[in-house]
């Protein structure tokens, strides 16, 4: 049987969009020919005039690629005028797998209609794609690498009892300020201009950095965007899947698709206000045994159901693409 060829289209770094590559390595080790196009890459003004605009680099890509699914993550660009134009230039099936929140619901609801298959990563975000448009867009949770995201135990300046890495935000700041007591160790840009400055650490810049920073931890906590105002949100971001991988005990703040994919109480501990946050982290810090636990639960969670092959194998089968390969055959490592 030929094997499936996919263009995948995504921003591609080694930072916040290092999960793209990880990604088309799942679907490679599923079977599929992959080719890469980085929507973080622009034509130049010299480009334009040659004809090297977005929908015509998609349209050679395609041709070389003889791609027969065209895979966009996010990548709202690659809006509903230019997906019809794709499609009836090439036949070539249209997926897009929206990896974001709520906070950008009305984008994706701008340019989801258009395709041909849609997965999100919430269920809120698949409850207002239906009411927008009348679609069901399957929810098709995030998830992570656990040969990149694997259990470290970092020393010297990486070494702390509770870690948090992300960028500092107002609301952040005021969860974060009730765990000083801890032992708080603080990764990422904007800390260093705000009252916590003097618990910043150093701003990660690549994967590496990330993995270092929280396996110095023994607690992580994982504050999403967005959490203040009472609002209830669904999603569960790539850190939940991330921390798990990584074996580290995770407080996170309450999500409602969480207990879908853990178990609460045993393999994630959740909050919703700064007070229970520094009552959930204070009890992991007095209790290492459990703590330990956890993180390995999860970790084993992880591995069972929450992979990058095991989201690339139901999308290839909700897309009517068959591999012969395992989910199960991810490497641990470590």
């Amino acid at each position: 049987m030929t094997a499936p060829s996919v263009l995948l289209i995504a921003p591609f770094d080694d930072g916040e969009h290092a999960h793209s590559s990880q990604r088309a390595r799942a679907l490679e080790r599923l079977g599929c020919d992959v080719t890469q196009f980085d929507l973080r890459r622009r034509a130049g003004l010299l480009g334009l005039w040659g004809g090297t605009d977005l929908r015509s680099r998609l349209l050679k890509s395609i041709q070389v690629a003889e791609a027969s699914v065209l895979l966009v993550i996010g990548g709202y660009d690659v809006d509903e005028n230019l997906v019809d134009s794709i499609r009836a230039a090439t036949g070539v099936r249209m997926v897009n797998w929206f990896p974001d929140d709520m906070s950008r619901v009305d984008e994706i609801v701008a340019v989801a209609r258009a395709y041909d298959d849609i997965f999100v990563a919430g269920s809120d975000v698949a409850a207002a794609c239906e009411r927008s448009f009348g679609r069901t867009a399957e929810v098709l949770p995030l998830a992570a690498d656990p040969s990149v995201y694997r259990p470290l135990r970092s020393k010297d300046q990486y070494r702390a009892n509770v870690v948090f890495a992300g960028s500092a935000t107002p609301t952040r700041e005021k969860f974060l300020v009730e765990l000083l007591e801890f032992g708080l160790a603080l990764w990422g840009p904007g800390w260093r201009k705000t009252a916590l400055r003097d618990y910043c650490r150093g701003e990660f810049r690549t994967t590496a950095e990330f993995v270092r920073a929280y396996g110095g931890a023994s607690v992580a906590v994982n504050i999403h965007h967005g959490i203040d105002g009472g609002t209830s949100f669904a999603f569960c971001n790539q850190r939940v899947f991330e921390l798990a991988a990584m074996g580290v005990a995770q407080v996170v703040d309450e999500r409602t698709d969480l207990s879908k994919y853990f178990e609460v109480g045993s393999e994630v501990v959740t909050f919703t206000t700064p007070k229970e946050l520094k009552e959930r982290v204070g009890e992991l810090i007095h209790a290492p045994q459990r703590a330990e636990e956890m993180g390995a639960a999860a970790r084993r969670q992880l591995l069972a159901r929450h992979t990058h092959m095991h989201r690339a194998a139901r999308l290839l089968e909700a897309v009517g693409l068959k591999s012969d390969a395992r989910p199960a055959e991810e490497p641990a490592g470590g």
